[in-house]
């Protein structure tokens, strides 16, 4: 399984309308700790594999998920599970900070 794209148009279908865990990555072009935290997503997408959907929402380019989940600072990771947010953190972490957050939740 590959990271998702979220967009305005799938995220009520793709994360909502999920059961089990979806990890949304909130970021955008400019963000430079958004950059660095793509290649954790992979990681995440790969070792959690069957037990969560990951994926990325350019916050830009969807207003309408971005504010109504209401991101304040990026990137934002918001955990779903069965479409109800259980967790969040807000600023870029290092991979064993990701997999702490992560196995708290799932």
């Amino acid at each position: 399984m590959a990271v998702a794209e979220f967009t305005d148009a799938n995220f009520d279908a793709e994360v909502l309308g999920t059961s089990g865990a979806v990890l949304v990555d909130v970021w955008a072009t400019w963000c430079g700790p958004c950059r660095l935290m793509a290649p954790l997503m992979e990681w995440a997408d790969s070792t959690y594999a069957g037990r969560l959907k990951v994926g990325k929402l350019e916050a830009d380019g969807n207003p309408v998920s971005r504010d109504g989940h209401k991101i304040q600072g990026l990137p934002t990771l918001i955990l779903f599970n069965d479409g109800a947010e259980v967790a969040r953190h807000e600023g870029a972490m290092a991979r064993p900070q990701l997999q702490a957050f992560l196995d708290e939740h799932l």
